[in-house]
């Protein structure tokens, strides 16, 4: 059979449920703050469910992101201690989400400012990671300008894109997935994250085509709302569905592993018990966890 990497499930909405306090437009980022620890405990919870890759909570600390909040001079440390929450887990992906705002590739960056942004926070990242995984990346510019930025790192780069809910044939910026092939040369794995679990199929078919290992991570949203792509959201504009229990989210990962996925795990709202489902459903058809 087939040997799957198993990724953890998400982190910020995880977290921002077990602490309790209303979301603020830092996010993960604010409740690692507040909470030393909690970071730790979540990713414990996915390594005992059977997730064997661990991605840093570091997706949302950019200086765009803290500019304002009086916490501009802290991004390095708050890297750092993101890096430290994850220690002793397994393989550790370091985690770079988009600049400005998720789901906006409308608002972001042009490439000579998008590549040193993002370069810095590879080359803080490389020294303490297994691999470099660029998350929820909406559109091709946003791809060219992320694969520049980590290669002089010479770590392995896992390139994870967002799609459109409704046809998961296109990226978030309506440009189609298969525009992206061409584009992540040196990169180890192509990927599909935060976007809803029946759009994956159609990228799995595009990935296919490429020469990539490759998966998916979905999210357990019911959709993607306006208000949340407003300046500055919180994630509280944002619903979880409640159609999606770990078997039924294991059922989807399945499907994705019967395209050619050798690479799966959950995005927001999909929690160590998805995670712990899925590596069951995994086991016992036959695949082998790496």
């Amino acid at each position: 059979m087939t040997d799957i990497t198993l990724l953890d499930g998400g982190m910020g909405q995880e977290l921002v449920h077990r602490a309790g306090d209303k979301p603020t437009p830092l996010w993960s980022t604010q409740v690692m703050i507040d909470h030393p620890g909690l970071v730790a405990q979540v990713h414990a919870d996915y390594r005992a469910a059977g997730a064997t890759v661990h991605t840093t909570n570091t997706y949302a600390i950019h200086h765009d992101r803290l500019a304002g909040t009086g916490l501009e001079d802290q991004f390095e440390a708050l890297h750092h201690a993101a890096i430290k929450e994850a220690q002793g887990t397994g393989r550790i992906a370091g985690s770079i989400g988009p600049l400005i705002a998720s789901y906006r590739p409308d608002i972001h960056p042009a490439h000579d400012v998008a590549v040193p942004l993002y370069a810095e926070i590879a080359r803080l990242l490389a020294p303490h990671v297994d691999l470099i995984v660029f998350e929820t990346v909406a559109s091709v510019a946003h791809a060219r300008a992320a694969m520049e930025a980590a290669l002089p790192t010479g770590k392995p780069i896992w390139l994870s894109i967002t799609i459109d809910d409704e046809d998961g044939s296109k990226l978030r910026s309506g440009e189609a997935v298969a525009d992206i092939l061409p584009v992540v040369e040196g990169a180890a794995a192509l990927l599909a994250n935060c976007a809803a679990p029946e759009a994956m199929a159609a990228a799995m078919d595009a990935f296919a085509k490429g020469p990539l290992p490759f998966g998916a991570y979905a999210n357990g949203f019911t959709q993607i709302t306006n208000e949340f792509l407003k300046d500055k959201p919180t994630v509280d504009a944002l619903s979880a569905r409640r159609d999606l229990g770990p078997e039924a989210y294991a059922t989807f990962a399945m499907g994705w592993i019967g395209q050619g996925a050798t690479i799966v795990g959950g995005c927001c709202e999909v929690g160590p018990a998805h995670i712990a489902k899925l590596a069951e459903t995994i086991r016992a058809a036959g695949h082998t966890i790496v």
